[in-house]
């Protein structure tokens, strides 16, 4: 009887949303509807959250904004930010910009910001610095991830001490039948076969870099795009790699025409899966 109360309880929910037009809605990896209460304390208790985003997806944005928010009420100065849209190479900066040592147009002019930084990432870089927390640069430098694109990993051999310490320790561990790097090799026009050996790169660089930063009883929210963690590879596989023991969760956003029916093949995509109107406006 119970179980038909529920399901009465969840048509419902479904009744009532369809007559509305919600921005977003969240799914457990097994399908079912969740909660941001559940997300948020499920987050909370984790050591790293991987918050896998749409790069031009307002919605993504904004709700990454709303969790560091909400996880600093929670955990205070043990938050760690992190995030795939800045390279290794800038820690510095990022380090002087954050303690406020440099000002934001010497910062701005300078880094090696994205299209959409003022947009989208701006907010979260200037949370940390208003609550004097750090950001951390977890993206292998552009240069090298091409230099692996172009050659393979056995190019990086060459590279000096000074740019390896920018990058996750060589020889880095690769498994190429991982689903999600084999799918790279049939993406469509002429693509490298070193191509998810680049995405490797740029995997095991931030799970090494996350790691680097992480604390005893921090706990480390990254932003990262859905491709990265999905599927609980990538970053994830990396981080397993380097520390078998570490608490993960994952968010993996996609879009849908039916948001309230998404796709069977997203479940089990992520711990929590953002679901966003496929109508949705873009940043950019």
């Amino acid at each position: 009887m119970k179980k038909i109360f529920t399901l009465l309880g969840l048509l419902g929910v479904f009744s009532a949303l369809s007559q509305d037009k919600p921005a977003y809605l969240l799914f457990h990896h097994d399908g079912t509807l969740a909660t941001w209460k559940e997300l948020k304390e499920k987050a909370t208790a984790s050591d790293v959250v991987l918050f896998g985003e749409m790069h031009n997806n307002p919605i993504c944005h904004w709700l990454q904004y709303e969790l560091t928010k909400e996880m600093y009420n929670v955990v205070g100065d043990k938050l760690v930010l992190g995030a795939e849209m800045f390279e290794t190479d800038n820690q510095l900066l990022l380090d002087e910009y954050v303690s406020e040592k440099v000002a934001v147009k010497n910062f701005e002019a300078e880094a090696k910001l994205w299209p959409n930084y003022k947009t989208d990432y701006k907010p979260l870089v200037d949370y940390a610095r208003e609550k004097k927390l750090r950001f951390i640069a977890t993206n292998i430098p552009r240069r090298y991830a091409a230099l692996v694109s172009k050659s393979g990993f056995d190019a990086l051999n060459a590279l000096s001490p000074g740019a390896l310490s920018f990058m996750a320790p060589l020889p880095i561990p690769y498994d190429s039948t991982l689903p999600g790097y084999k799918a790279m090799l049939n993406m469509g026009g002429h693509t490298s076969p070193n191509l998810p050996k680049a995405q490797a790169s740029k995997d095991a660089t931030m799970a090494w870099f996350i790691l680097q930063n992480l604390q005893v009883n921090q706990v480390f929210l990254h932003f990262n795009g859905s491709y990265h963690s999905d599927n609980f590879e990538g970053i994830v596989w990396y981080l397993k790699k380097y520390q078998p023991t570490i608490k993960i969760m994952t968010i993996a956003s996609i879009e849908s025409d039916n948001p309230m029916q998404p796709d069977e093949e997203l479940k089990a995509k992520a711990d929590f899966i953002l679901v966003v109107p496929a109508s949705m406006t873009k940043t950019h």
